[in-house]
């Protein structure tokens, strides 16, 4: 398998479909600022994340990964996420109230980050096993085992949207594998209970806060519904064709809160409008669309179980940022795909496309191969 054959396997549909993505997001940090030059700083640092990603996704699109199906291997990378997360709750400053991160001088790393991706593989490869078995209920209960461990650490954080994000993998992979009518009531009941018992007794006063809130941000507006009212301004202000790049008041004029990570969104509809928005979300569905037919033609079970893995990890996170930046969803700090400032996800976003893309590519290679014998 030569390096040319290689790139022509490589879906550059999806490549290219990132690249507005990405920069929308690099214009908007680099228009954020109201200080001239000030923006260079997340512009610059994102921009260099982007090379990064990139490289990332083209040497794993290389590479044969395809022993990261190997039962071993995948739940060694299990326990050293688990571990990582242990251990930042145990080490980890935090930073605005949460204990997300490690800081390693120059960068920071997110760990509940590639865990996500890990658990993805894990559960594509437990699923993939037993499609055929997944009507009887022990399935659907160690497989969620695998998840609640890394769930409840990440909750204790507390990272509530990253926990949403992995509970939702676990029912989507659920859901595709076949589980039955009656197992889905169980899990919903389930989910009910465990949802009243989390927001009685495990959810922080701030948390329940955001959530009332949301209900009716005018009851704090200075405080808890501050965030949701400025970044319903935002988006409302950009009306049809945005303000223009630089003229988005709402974050130059700093009324809107983390507008280079957690509200990148109305930061951007604000300077682009109802126009500009649209066309991330063609470009993004374009995204989706290509992760699935890579994983519908890649043959296997397990190739095809990741790429529902991989597309609702983006889905999710697409949806609840945009959800919490126009007011129809709770804040929890769940950056963007491809434009939120920060390494550590758009790294593991484009390090998930690349296992994707190295196991479509080996699977081309493997069906050609078996039509010329």
């Amino acid at each position: 398998m030569t390096s040319a054959s290689v790139l022509r396997k490589i879906d550059w549909i999806l490549v290219l479909s990132t690249l507005p993505l990405l920069a929308a997001g690099l214009i908007a940090m680099k228009s954020l600022s109201p200080v001239e030059g000030a923006g260079d700083y997340f512009f610059l640092r994102q921009l260099a994340w982007v090379i990064v990603g990139l490289a990332v996704f083209f040497w794993l699109s290389f590479s044969d990964l395809r022993w990261l199906k190997n039962s071993v291997i995948l739940f060694s990378l299990y326990a050293l996420g688990a571990v990582s997360l242990v251990l930042l709750l145990i080490l980890a400053l935090k930073i605005k109230g949460a204990s997300s991160w490690f800081t390693l001088g120059l960068f920071s790393l997110e760990p509940v980050e590639p865990l996500k991706v890990i658990l993805i593989l894990v559960l594509a490869k437990y699923f993939s096993r037993r499609h055929i078995e997944i009507a009887n209920v022990k399935h659907i209960i160690v497989s969620g085992l695998y998840v609640f461990l890394p769930t409840g650490l990440v909750f204790l954080q507390p990272d509530l949207g990253s926990a949403l994000v992995i509970v939702s993998l676990w029912l989507v992979m659920i859901l595709v594998s076949g589980v039955s009518k009656k197992h889905l009531l169980f899990l919903f009941l389930a989910a009910s209970a465990l949802s009243s018992f989390l927001w009685f007794y495990a959810l922080e006063p701030y948390q329940r806060l955001r959530v009332y809130s949301f209900i009716n941000p005018y009851l704090d507006p200075r405080g808890a519904g501050y965030q949701t009212i400025q970044t319903t301004i935002a988006v409302g202000a950009g009306g049809l064709w945005g303000r223009g790049i630089g003229f988005g008041s709402q974050s130059r004029l700093e009324f809107l809160p983390e507008h280079q990570t957690d509200f990148i969104f109305a930061a951007f509809a604000e300077e682009w409008g109802f126009v500009g928005a649209l066309l991330l979300f063609f470009f993004f569905s374009v995204i989706v669309w290509r992760v699935a037919r890579i994983g519908s033609r890649a043959g296997g079970n397990f190739e095809r179980l990741y790429s529902v893995g991989l597309n609702t990890l983006l889905v999710t996170q697409f949806f609840i940022h945009v959800g919490m930046n126009v007011g129809v969803l709770p804040i929890t700090g769940l950056p963007m795909p491809f434009m939120s400032y920060g390494g550590s996800f758009l790294i593991t976003i484009f390090a998930a496309l690349g296992i994707l893309m190295s196991f479509g590519i080996r699977s081309s290679f493997s069906a050609s191969s078996a039509e010329d014998a």
